[in-house]
């Protein structure tokens, strides 16, 4: 190899400090949340006087929180589920098609991953006001999937561009339909893409704010509006294990779709 780290004498010691600060610069405010989820004050104190799994049961008994916990699911299942199959069908569209524009119309569907979050949250509050989706499950669902269609492309996208088309057209050959050639032959193989679309599709959703909280009503707050919404109100720890487990959720996909990629790929 042209780089080997073996052979940078001293200088790898300066790039692994280096490594080691950065990992810490941004895993110590994850820590640091963790520990005052279980903190014994009843404010944001570190570190923690004490010890205590109370705020997870303040959090569990509260039914606001559950409720909003579970609204955030929903949403986000269902966000997840449209997502991949709009996805699909929209990556065959751009790998497999032959037409006019066809690299600029990828680059639309791209868009929301480069525009700032705040100035999408507010056209689509605008436009959902006026239309009377503000507020509504429905309305939460088509932003949310604006968010997190471009996910389920790119990821979609570049699993089909690595396979191998022949082998499709091998089963047309043999006899299956076209159909049937994608849904046996195809969607097998392009696996690993269709579950790191479904799970980064979830993400998006299950941890989005910024159009969450143009989106939500009284009645109706995802569970990252309602942290939001109690930390201007109220410093409680509560908020501190609702992030946690949060965080722990983020944390468990993110290991599974690692694990899933090298197993869907041997």
């Amino acid at each position: 190899m042209l780089l080997n780290f073996d052979r940078l004498g001293w200088w790898k010691y300066i790039l692994l400090a280096i490594t080691v600060l950065t990992a810490a610069f941004l895993l110590l405010p994850i820590i640091f949340i963790a520990a005052l989820s279980f903190g014994s004050s009843q404010w944001l104190i570190f570190p923690p006087p004490g010890w205590t799994l109370q705020w997870y049961s303040d959090l569990f008994a509260d039914p606001r929180w559950l409720e909003s916990a579970w609204t955030s699911f929903k949403i986000a299942v269902i966000v997840t589920i449209l997502s991949v199959l709009l996805g699909l069908v929209t990556s065959f569209g751009l790998v497999r098609g032959s037409f006019m524009f066809r690299d600029a119309l990828k680059a639309l569907f791209l868009t929301p991953m480069i525009l700032p979050v705040v100035v999408l949250a507010v056209a689509l509050y605008a436009f959902f006001l006026r239309i009377g989706l503000g507020g509504t499950m429905v309305g939460f669902v088509i932003s949310h999937l604006v968010l997190a269609l471009p996910f389920s492309i790119l990821s979609i996208s570049n699993a089909l561009e690595g396979f191998d088309k022949s082998i499709e057209d091998a089963a047309v050959l043999c006899g299956a339909s076209p159909l049937e050639a994608k849904i046996r032959v195809t969607l097998p193989a392009i696996s690993h893409g269709l579950f790191s679309a479904a799970v980064f599709s979830f993400l998006t959703s299950w941890d989005e704010v910024v159009v969450a909280i143009f989106m939500s009503s009284p009645t109706l707050q995802t569970l990252p509006v309602k942290v939001w919404a109690t930390l201007r109100q109220d410093l409680t720890p509560v908020v501190a294990a609702a992030s946690t487990l949060l965080i722990l959720l983020t944390i468990i996909l993110m290991a599974l779709v690692a694990v899933a990629r090298k197993v869907l790929k041997q």
